[in-house]
């Protein structure tokens, strides 16, 4: 797993996963780059910034008791604490509720955002289940796919294997970028140029941005602006 340059991990933090996606066709020079989840999710707290890190898995279940030996779920769940506990950068915990779409097992509430956070990661990505809302751990966002009042039966069935939210695969160390509006992983091959792009994207934005935001804005105006903006993006 790569380090993440100081200025870029700050930058990303500062930014919106549109705006990552964007700037990650930027850096492809090409449209058709896929890898985002797809429908809609809640956040935890949409104006508390950006989920930035390299990804640490597992898959829960919920819907149904386990039905395996008692002495293995309590094993792979210290076992699951141990992994998530080793913490090197910025990381984020990716849950996939193997339960989806039915999920009702609430594993995000109090507790393990707290527990979470304090081993040092970042926030949380799950198509699962959240509660305990105004009593989740601070600066520790969540986005999942629903909020419910329960944990059911939910226990962890996988430990670092590749795991799907809403439609995104995820593996183990890839690089997340998460917030309100959804979630996006960065591609390795783009990360040493993520910054320039970003930049570059946001001069490309001004160039139609500036002209919109006048008091007059025409037609023409507006026609000018994009045959610039366009030129910018070849």
């Amino acid at each position: 797993m790569a380090k993440l340059d100081p200025e870029l991990l700050t930058l990303l933090r500062s930014v919106d996963t549109p705006t990552v996606c964007n700037a990650i066709e930027v850096a492809q020079c090409k449209r058709g780059f896929s890898k985002f989840t797809r429908g809609t999710m809640i956040c935890s707290d949409p104006e508390g910034g950006s989920i930035v890190g390299f990804a640490k898995t597992a898959k829960i279940a919920a819907l149904d008791p386990p039905t395996e030996n008692q002495d293995i779920i309590k094993e792979r769940r210290m076992n699951y604490y141990r992994y998530m506990s080793e913490v090197d950068g910025p990381m984020v915990t990716v849950i996939e509720d193997v339960d989806y779409p039915d999920c009702i097992g609430a594993y995000w509430g109090e507790i393990n955002t707290k527990v979470h956070k304090g081993f040092g990661l970042s926030g949380t990505l799950t198509n699962g289940v959240m509660r305990d809302l105004g009593d989740l751990a601070e600066a520790f966002p969540v986005v999942a796919g629903s909020v419910g009042p329960s944990h059911g039966f939910v226990h962890v069935r996988e430990i670092d294997t590749p795991v799907n939210i809403f439609g995104m695969t995820v593996a183990p160390g890839d690089l997340i970028h998460a917030d309100r509006h959804g979630a996006v992983v960065i591609p390795s091959e783009v990360i040493p140029i993520l910054k320039d792009s970003i930049h570059k994207l946001f001069a490309s934005e001004r160039l139609i941005l500036d002209p919109a935001e006048k008091t007059e804005f025409s037609f023409d105006d507006f026609q000018k602006a994009w045959e610039d903006f366009e030129k910018s993006r070849t």
